[in-house]
């Protein structure tokens, strides 16, 4: 069950709301929100909710079995760890890797397709962080089980996130302030990024989808660069809509989720883009990993092999393929040059070259992320850099699907990856008439929303296979 689909916005959350709205008591509202988060991931996956349920209840007795003999404490962390690390080889990785192995040392060992649970990326993480923050700070353990079952499986962010440390929301969960302002608050959130996600991805993937499925013949600059646009686009609105949705319903709950998001493509340098790109995931990795390696304290050389093993896992989390390992290094490379000052971000004075210079690196990059193989993002890569293609054939098809409603489209994909929209609404949000018009705008937005659910069955969710 997406949040972008009918039975969600109809029924469900209507649902949950109402309940949730009907009990007193943050105790009993914390129940109802549990509740519904298992029904939530049962929906989709009835027999990976056990999965899910095993291993909170797993790292709720560990870490109790930690407080109560400290000798245990480190082990038991160590355990809990290594069951999370296995559960996503096993899920994710197990296939891959034997695939390599035989075609490396020319084995035939059964390659075993396993289903993969939803979220799994995600929901892994989440628990990994509470038994990383319990171990490090006593306070922290939680002692009430359903508490710690709608941490894991609070299903705004279940399934794609964002990944929320246990240390930012354990005194959440306790006591948390839920008021009509803030939950009209979050409605406007989710609305605005059901919009992001319904008519500016949908819209973005349509074409994105169209040329990357063209043979390789057809592939020529005008085709590659209009994929790469519109890919870029589409996986921005996609992932930040659906982050959008994920943080207004936190709201309407009384919860306050980091934001994940902030506005990645007005970056000057790749390390600003990932300051501003899937935050969650970028300070996971910073506080979980880069900084226990040593992080930049250990010198020059350390501090490269650190960010190249972040970025490397970091490829690794997005898939089990090798465009995602590469799409990885792609990334770690860029970074430890801008460290090293190889390249001279810092030193640059013109704001439209620095601009220029991460959306080339980074719309490159998500070609790599978007084509289903190495070879294949060859073709495309050669395309891009083709200046003799402007007439071959596939330039006229790549012209004749540029449909006014996907350039009216373009234009409000562009318009709203940049802050100004939002800074205009902040700067003038005491006035009466903007917040009225705020409202209008969100239910009109919302009603043809719905129009284009219910006659349109399009609704590609990328994250969704994370």
């Amino acid at each position: 069950m997406v949040f972008s689909s009918v039975i969600f916005l109809c029924f469900f959350l209507p649902v949950v709301y109402i309940a949730f709205t009907a009990v007193r008591g943050i105790r009993a509202k914390n129940i109802i929100l549990m509740l519904a988060s298992i029904l939530f991931y049962a929906y989709g996956e009835p027999v990976f909710v056990f999965v899910l349920l095993a291993v909170a209840f797993l790292h709720y007795i560990f870490v109790l079995l930690g407080e109560k003999y400290q000798k245990l404490r480190t082990p038991l962390l160590v355990v809990l760890v290594l069951i999370d690390v296995f559960l996503l080889f096993s899920f994710k990785y197990c296939g891959f890797f034997t695939t390599v192995f035989n075609d490396i040392f020319n084995t035939s060992i059964p390659v075993t397709d396993v289903e993969m649970p939803i979220g799994i990326s995600f929901f892994t993480f989440q628990i990994m962080s509470y038994a990383v923050d319990a171990y490090k700070n006593k306070d922290l353990i939680q002692r009430k089980f359903t508490d710690l079952l709608l941490y894991i499986s609070f299903f705004p962010q279940l399934i794609a996130g964002p990944i929320i440390k246990y240390s930012d929301v354990a005194q959440q969960i306790k006591y948390r302030e839920i008021t009509p302002d803030k939950q009209l608050e979050g409605f406007r959130r989710f609305i605005f990024g059901l919009a992001q996600k319904v008519l500016i991805s949908n819209s973005m993937a349509y074409i994105a989808d169209s040329v990357f499925s063209w043979s390789d013949s057809e592939i020529t600059m005008p085709a590659a660069w209009l994929a790469a646009v519109a890919y870029s686009m589409q996986i921005y609105h996609d992932f930040c809509g659906y982050s959008n949705m994920a943080i207004g319903m936190g709201k309407i709950f009384g919860f306050d989720f980091m934001e994940n998001f902030n506005y990645p493509y007005t970056a000057l340098s790749i390390t600003d883009f990932w300051k501003r790109w899937h935050i969650s995931l970028t300070t996971w990795f910073r506080e979980y990993v880069y900084i226990p390696l040593g992080g930049n304290r250990k010198g020059k050389a350390r501090t490269c092999l650190n960010i190249f093993i972040v970025f490397l896992l970091t490829g690794l989390w997005h898939g089990a393929a090798f465009t995602f390992i590469v799409w990885g290094i792609y990334y770690a490379f860029f970074m430890i040059m801008e460290r090293l000052e190889i390249i001279p971000v810092k030193k640059i004075k013109s704001k439209i070259i620095k601009h220029a210079y991460v959306i080339f690196v980074v719309f490159t990059g998500f070609v790599l992320f978007r084509t289903e193989s190495l070879s294949r993002f060859g073709v495309f890569l050669k395309a891009l850099f083709s200046f003799g293609t402007f007439a071959a054939p596939g330039s006229m098809k790549a012209l004749s699907v540029l449909s006014p409603w996907f350039l009216f489209m373009l234009a409000a994909a562009i318009v709203f990856s940049c802050p100004f929209v939002k800074n205009k609404l902040e700067l003038n949000s005491d006035k009466k008439a903007v917040r009225t018009a705020t409202n209008v705008v969100s239910v009109l937005l919302l009603v043809i929303c719905m129009v284009f659910l219910i006659t349109d069955s399009y609704n590609p969710f990328i994250y969704f296979n994370f």
